[in-house]
């Protein structure tokens, strides 16, 4: 009998090659314990001087409450008071096409809170509208505890006769208004009493200077850091700076200041690179003081 099945030999598909990989994902870095926490010590340290914004308290605080409280303040005091003495002098900072009208005032600062411009009329416009706002206890400032206990061990330890010669000082240097930089530290939150708004205390007293981009300069140029080593009549070497923004990290140590970069949940994640060009610090019990 003759075969019915086929002679032909089946093709066998060939092997498909594997497709690209996705890449392979780092893992997320494990923040240490306190404990676990390596110090990070200097010598012959005078002044400490402190960025605001991700160093003493959280990022998400200022834009997820301080700006849109001052967007939301600010139709009300556009209608009410355009030609008010007082804010007259906040609107004649602005650019000159953006004050022609109310409407066009707001379009410009909407624009620039949107695109987080550190330009210093808006600045000095936002410290205006968020007074009202800390003085009717909308909000108050949610400093990180370990920057309060550290102040608190600083007053301390400044307070004895004995220290006069070798205490710290502690001055501000942010792109927010020295205005703006007062009211938050006369309304701290008390910890101890979250769930009451009117519970905050001032400690204005324990800062000897405060700096912003119009007395100082550009927090990312070395010169505004030499400057304020001349402000504070003090040896660039004698001051530490700290900061979560490495640009003006590295700008402060081309001055030669001591500089560190703290490194706070929700702040711009650091590369390996910073981690190597940098010291860092994630609390400010990692900073030994000698």
């Amino acid at each position: 009998m003759v075969s019915t099945r086929s002679t032909k030999r089946r093709s066998r598909s060939p092997a498909t090659a594997p497709g690209p990989q996705p890449p392979t994902k780092k893992p997320a870095r494990t923040r240490k314990k306190p404990g676990d926490r390596p110090l990070r010590s200097f010598n012959n340290v005078k002044i400490v001087l402190l960025d605001i914004e991700g160093t003493i308290c959280p990022i998400s605080w200022v834009k997820e409450t301080l700006f849109p409280y001052a967007l939301n303040a600010l139709p009300d005091v556009l209608a009410t008071k355009w030609d008010d003495e007082k804010f007259k002098t906040y609107r004649d900072g602005f650019p000159e096409s953006a004050r022609s009208s109310p409407g066009l005032f707001e379009e410009h600062v909407k624009d620039l809170t949107a695109r987080d411009v550190k330009v210093a009329y808006l600045k000095d416009l936002q410290g205006y509208l968020w007074e009202d706002g800390y003085r009717s206890h909308a909000y108050s400032t949610p400093v990180y505890i370990d920057v309060l206990a550290w102040m608190d061990g600083l007053a301390l330890s400044s307070a004895t006769t004995d220290a006069q010669n070798t205490a710290v000082a502690i001055a501000i240097y942010s792109s927010g208004s020295t205005f703006a930089q007062k009211l938050l530290f006369q309304h701290i939150k008390d910890p101890a009493k979250p769930e009451d708004p009117t519970a905050v205390f001032d400690r204005r007293d324990i800062i000897t200077a405060w700096f912003d981009t119009t007395n100082a300069g550009p927090k990312n140029e070395s010169s505004s850091y030499t400057k304020i080593a001349s402000e504070l009549q003090r040896k660039p070497e004698e001051i530490l700076f700290l900061s979560d923004n490495v640009k003006e990290v590295r700008a402060a140590i081309g001055a030669k200041f001591h500089a560190v970069v703290v490194d706070r949940p929700g702040n711009a994640p650091l590369s390996d690179a910073d981690r190597e060009e940098f010291q860092v610090v994630e609390s400010f019990e990692q900073l030994d003081l000698r």
